[in-house]
């Protein structure tokens, strides 16, 4: 499967969860569902969301998973997604199972109680049904081009 994350450099709630999707990445590349990271930010909007900023940001932080562009924004579109960061949770056939925020924190990673993206990911990989489905995503609101 795969850990569909929207996200982007210049939201305070996505630089909060920064180290957060790094580790998801550490904890679960290896057991077959890779993060890939979308910024759906249009750069003219948003400065510090250009693919030049992006790239210094995986590079300083050694990203080890794709931070793609979506430059048309087509595919924040066709997943739904609304704020930075909202993640997706897709298993092997490719169908999305979990919706939502990465855990139930978004200020203290110390102080998080339910981990809503490893429990799905857990679920899945022992062929479980996922716990909880979708939880409201909390963030900062994409900044579309025609908006």
């Amino acid at each position: 499967g795969y850990i569909v994350i929207f996200d982007c450099n210049t939201c305070p709630y996505s630089q909060r969860y920064n180290d957060r999707i790094i580790a998801l990445s550490d904890k679960f590349a290896a057991k077959g569902f890779p993060v890939i990271a979308i910024n759906p930010n249009d750069p003219s909007k948003s400065g510090g969301d250009s693919f030049d900023e992006m790239a210094k940001l995986a590079k300083r932080k050694n990203y080890a998973f794709p931070y793609l562009v979506d430059e048309t924004q087509s595919v924040a579109t066709a997943f739904g997604a609304t704020n930075t960061p909202h993640v997706f949770v897709l298993d092997k056939a490719l169908k999305v199972q979990y919706i939502g925020a990465i855990d139930d924190n978004a200020r203290n990673a110390k102080a998080v109680s339910k981990r809503y993206v490893e429990d799905a990911v857990n679920a899945l990989l022992s062929g479980k049904p996922v716990p909880v489905t979708k939880v409201k995503a909390i963030g900062c609101g994409i900044k579309w081009k025609n908006a």
